[in-house]
């Protein structure tokens, strides 16, 4: 990985993709340190106990890199336009006119995404009430934190956070047009990297000693576990026939489809953690005890809460594989290109031969991902440790540093093809 990236670095291309990448990064960083207007730095510094990693708060506050809990203009972060993102794939698979752009290939495309930035609007809109009344409840006495809390000031607190989540998803498209990777997966990726001084200073200060000295190793077994899983693949032998164009033999020879063991990635964790933190995050909001109680039930810490995730993470799971690999679709292109699974029949043969498979290999790719989103919780419970990252964020780290230096090495690869093989 190191030496892909040092070889990154003499393309003078690629060079300027990865300065843009860092600086739009960079700046991302910088907005999640600015207060909003109309903010009490220092009531929001007050209740910052309230932002553990125990909470739900806490979950959301890293995946905004801190910002939420500086109030700061990124507070929402890029998570609005990721569930908007979701919501859009489920609906494409239950709405007509939805899977009939989605059909048409890259202008169906581009009115998807045009209906997911809207939608992603609505949604930081929603959630910066949210947010303002969320932080108002922990408020006390002179410390409020929103000065003068005024529908005028409120409002402009609610715009600026809405703006802030839009200037971000913009940052997110720019990244993955003319720099290296996934903007909104490194987004992400840089939410929770910022906070490894932290947990590197929680895991450090940890009076147990026997915590201490386990922790790395458990750590690098988790990711290299991680790491096995995600470029687990089961490779279905294809071949093609040969032939006869004009007067001379084309075609034939043979490859193979790839199988990913986990081909949903990290999108049926996001999901699920989203879906399971709306709960606790309604019980925060309201001062009702039942909801109270509510909240309380399925805290991230919680069996309640373990149970639940994980249920949804292999729900998902199965569901976002079967919305992007169709095997009748794949059935169908390698009957059209002349292209047969040996000791299968093309056509429906084909497809019901590749739907079997890919449900058997989707089962143990759902058990992974609840295992590793569950294990910190479960070790947490079990020892009273401070894991200071959770399975969620383990997955999102390993996953997008895999794609980016997939798409680095395909960059070299395109640029430097003879020093690339040897």
């Amino acid at each position: 990985m190191l030496r892909t990236f040092l070889n990154s670095l003499r393309v003078p291309e690629i060079r300027k993709k990865l300065a843009f990448t860092a600086a739009m990064l960079a700046l991302y960083r910088f907005g999640a340190y600015i207060p909003a207007p109309s903010i009490n730095v220092d009531a929001v510094k007050a209740i910052s106990e309230n932002f553990t990693g125990s909470n739900v708060l806490g979950f959301l506050n890293l995946f905004s890199g801190g910002g939420l809990q500086r109030f700061a203009i990124f507070a929402l972060g890029i998570m609005p336009y990721i569930t908007a993102s979701i919501m859009l794939q489920l609906l494409t698979v239950v709405v007509p006119s939805l899977d009939k752009l989605r059909k048409e290939g890259e202008q169906g495309q581009q009115k998807i995404t045009q209906y997911t930035r809207y939608l992603t609007v609505g949604l930081a809109f929603g959630q910066s009430i949210g947010y303002v009344f969320l932080f108002r409840t922990f408020s006390s006495g002179s410390a409020d934190v929103v000065k003068d809390f005024t529908f005028g000031r409120v409002f402009v607190i609610v715009m600026t956070l809405t703006t802030g989540c839009v200037l971000l998803m913009w940052f997110g498209e720019l990244i993955t047009q003319r720099g290296i990777g996934n903007g909104i997966s490194l987004m992400i990726f840089a939410s929770i990297a910022a906070r490894l001084p932290n947990g590197i200073s929680s895991w450090w200060t940890n009076p147990d000693q026997v915590f201490k000295v386990m922790m790395p190793f458990v750590a690098l077994a988790v990711i290299a576990f991680v790491v096995f899983m995600q470029e687990g693949q089961r490779r279905i032998p294809v071949q093609y026939a040969k032939r006869v164009v004009g007067r001379r033999m084309a075609g034939g020879g043979s490859t193979y489809l790839p199988l990913r063991v986990n081909m949903a990635g990290v999108i049926p964790v996001i999901f699920a953690a989203s879906l399971m933190a709306f709960p606790p995050t309604v019980g925060e909001l309201t001062q009702a005890s039942w909801a109270r109680d509510f909240s309380a039930f399925f805290n991230p810490g919680g069996a309640a809460y373990i149970v639940g995730e994980s249920l949804f993470i292999i729900v998902f799971t199965y569901f976002y594989t079967a919305v992007t690999f169709n095997p009748v679709e794949q059935a169908d292109n390698l009957k059209k290109y002349g292209g047969f699974i040996p000791g299968v029949r093309p056509g429906r043969p084909t497809a019901e031969f590749l739907d079997r498979i890919l449900a058997r290999l989707t089962f143990p790719g759902a058990l992974y991902l609840a295992g590793v989103a569950a294990l910190p919780t479960i070790l947490i419970n079990q020892t009273s440790a401070n894991f200071f990252f959770g399975g969620t964020s383990l997955l999102i780290v390993v996953g997008v540093a895999l794609d980016t230096m997939k798409q680095l090495e395909a960059q070299l690869m395109m640029r430097n093809y003879e020093g690339f093989l040897k």
